[in-house]
């Protein structure tokens, strides 16, 4: 399903039953544009997985209000501690006074307990909490693609993947969801930004997010993926190893 474009361009697309990809396209001092998503898991308690700059408030805001009430939301998740995650995330939690902040225990510690007008949910690696009738598992994966407290959230029912900065792809126009190639083009764009931390840690990681045997790969900037998740994953594994 998809809605007619909002104030901004901003678009909202469903990825996979009930998931819906909230994309805002912006065009960068210099040339050249990108994208900012946000994933909204409607639910018996919602989850907003990134909230946008603060700028982006208003056009996602309305966003999730075709979907929903804003005001159900409970949780707004986000993979690290960066403007583009959660930058609106306090505008948010005034819109629904039932939400809560959910991150990790690293990002609760280091900002989010400062940062956020209400108490953090931290979570511990592998920890799981329900939605109704979905749920949502944390993996920590500490400087993956960076930052210390990052980690990202599978959705257990559709397999999907809410996988950060991963597989980012340059560009402001893409489909939103998308069975072709994304490995050259996000890792294109990765050697030019260079914003992976070159962990040693990075393929263990991979490996164990690959386990997991995602389905859909819920990214950030850029198009969302489906296919074999595990196989994609594995790929990047040996481009990041390799480069």
């Amino acid at each position: 399903m998809a809605t007619p474009s909002l104030p901004g361009g901003t678009t909202v697309d469903e990825i996979a039953d009930d998931i819906y990809r909230i994309s805002t396209p912006v065009e960068l001092p210099g040339g050249g544009g990108f994208s900012f998503n946000q994933y909204l898991i409607a639910d018996d308690e919602p989850l907003l997985f990134h909230t946008g700059l603060r700028a982006h408030f208003a056009s996602v805001a309305e966003a999730v209000e075709r979907i929903m009430p804003l005001d159900r939301l409970r949780y707004i998740g986000f993979s690290h501690f960066e403007a583009d995650e959660c930058g609106s995330l306090n505008a948010f939690l005034a819109a629904a006074p039932h939400a809560e902040p959910l991150c990790g225990k690293i990002a609760a510690m280091v900002s989010v307990s400062d940062y956020a007008d209400r108490p953090p949910r931290a979570l511990e690696n592998d920890e799981t909490i329900s939605l109704g009738q979905r749920s949502v598992r944390w993996l920590y994966t500490p400087h993956l693609p960076h930052a210390w407290e990052c980690g990202f959230l599978m959705e257990t029912t559709s397999a999907t993947l809410l996988c950060g900065d991963l597989f980012s792809q340059g560009g402001s126009r893409h489909p939103a969801l998308t069975e072709s190639d994304i490995l050259e083009p996000s890792e294109a764009f990765r050697h030019k930004m260079d914003y992976f931390s070159h962990t040693r840690n990075a393929r263990d990681m991979l490996e164990g997010l690959a386990a997991l045997q995602p389905t859909t790969l819920a990214c950030m900037h850029g198009s969302a993926w489906r296919g074999n998740g595990a196989a994609l994953l594995l790929a990047l594994a040996d481009s990041v190893e390799h480069r």
